[in-house]
């Protein structure tokens, strides 16, 4: 009889362990809330810099590739656009003119600055033949960090 009676106590011991540890508990959690806070408060402004520089990196890539399409465009038509004509004379024949071998960039339209603006194109330009211009974050005209220009000329 001995070994039944302990048995019955060590099975509902193990029981009422079990229903003890279901969940967590308040404090339990706010500790586990606070650590992440603490981490996103570390990690959070290093990846908004990452983010903020890939975006200045993408558009100066942009430039560079609208500025090949414009140098292929000159090579073909003798010319490059006006400001009148824009950077859409990239994808669309103007009229009058019989040598334009186009579209020049992928896909038939001509890409936003990684911000959503349009490219400032000006031809002539004032450091070139041409100035392609992205106003950055904030799409106005000069700026510090992300809010900074982008331009064609500096390289």
């Amino acid at each position: 009889m001995t070994p039944f009676l302990t048995r019955k106590p060590v099975r509902s011991h193990r029981r009422s362990k079990r229903n003890r540890q279901r969940g967590f508990t308040l404090v339990e959690i706010l500790v586990v809330i606070t650590i992440i806070g603490l981490i996103m408060a570390l990690v959070g402004p290093r990846v908004l810099h990452y983010l903020t520089e890939s975006k200045s990196k993408a558009a100066k890539i942009q430039i560079e590739s609208l500025g090949s399409a414009l140098d292929l465009l000159y090579l073909d038509v003798g010319r490059y656009p006006t400001s009148a004509e824009g950077l859409v004379m990239l994808v669309q024949r103007p009229g009058g003119v019989t040598s334009w071998n186009g579209p020049y960039l992928k896909g038939g339209v001509v890409p936003n600055d990684p911000w959503g603006h349009p490219y400032v194109y000006r031809s002539p330009g004032q450091h070139g033949p041409y100035d392609i211009v992205s106003y950055g974050a904030d799409g106005q005209e000069g700026g510090v960090d992300a809010a900074s220009d982008i331009v064609n000329w500096a390289r």
